[in-house]
C-alpha cells in the first residue's frame, strides 16, 4: 500500500484517507490539529474507546448521532446518565451499541466531572512529546504504541478511566495533534511543519 495518495484536488495526503470524502475532510481539517479543552478531549477519549476493534470511518459517520445521544459529550451531563439512559443507548442503532463502552463513557464522565476545570486537558497534554518529533516517511514508520501513550494509559487507568489502552491513547494523541504523524510529503505535514 502506498503511503501517500494524490486526491482529486491535486494534493498529496496520507494514504489511509483513500477516496472517502469524509475521511479526506477529517484528515484535512482535524487529524493532527492540536485539540484542547476538557469537553473536546473527553469526547475524543470516548469516541476512540468506541472505535476499539472498528474502523475510524465508522465512528466518523456515527459521530453526529453520538454527540446527540451523549448530550454533546458534556461530562457533567453524561455523568448523570442512569440505567434508563444505558438502555436508551443500547437501543439506538445510530451509535455503537456496546454496553461496556457505554458504561465506560458514563464512568469516565464522572471522573472528568470530579476534576478541576482544565485538569483533563493539562493531564493529557503532559504526555505529548515535543512537536519537533520525527516525520514518518512510510506507514511502517508510524507506531501503534509509544512510551508516551503507554504512560498516559497507565495514569488514566490509575485514576479509574476505562477503554484507555496504550494503542487507543496513541490514536487519540494522533487525532488530537499531540503528535504529528502526517506522512512526509502530505500537504498537512508541510502545513503543520
Amino acid at each position: 500500500m502506498p503511503s501517500l495518495l494524490t486526491g482529486p484536488d491535486g494534493r498529496a495526503r496520507c494514504a489511509w484517507v483513500g477516496d472517502d470524502p469524509e475521511y479526506r475532510r477529517y484528515h484535512d481539517e482535524e487529524w493532527g490539529t492540536p485539540l484542547h479543552g476538557d469537553r473536546a478531549l473527553f469526547e475524543k477519549m470516548a469516541l476512540e474507546g468506541f472505535q476499539a476493534g472498528l474502523s475510524w470511518i465508522t465512528i466518523l459517520r456515527k459521530r453526529p448521532r453520538f454527540r446527540e445521544v451523549f448530550a454533546g459529550f458534556e461530562p457533567e451531563k453524561v455523568a448523570d446518565f442512569d440505567e434508563g439512559d444505558v438502555e436508551r443507548l443500547m437501543a439506538d442503532a445510530g451509535i455503537i451499541r456496546n454496553r461496556a463502552k457505554i458504561l465506560a463513557t458514563i464512568g469516565n464522565a464522572g471522573i472528568v466531572r470530579g476534576m478541576a476545570d482544565g485538569e483533563l486537558d493539562e493531564l493529557m497534554w503532559s504526555f505529548a512529546p515535543p512537536r519537533t518529533r520525527r516525520r514518518p516517511i512510510e506507514f511502517a514508520d508510524v507506531p501503534a504504541v509509544t512510551a508516551e501513550s503507554t504512560a498516559m494509559s497507565k495514569e488514566l487507568r490509575r485514576r479509574g478511566f476505562r477503554f484507555v489502552g496504550a494503542t487507543t491513547m496513541y490514536a487519540l494523541m494522533q487525532s488530537a495533534g499531540m503528535v504529528d504523524d502526517h506522512i512526509e510529503g502530505c500537504w498537512r505535514a508541510t502545513e503543520l511543519g
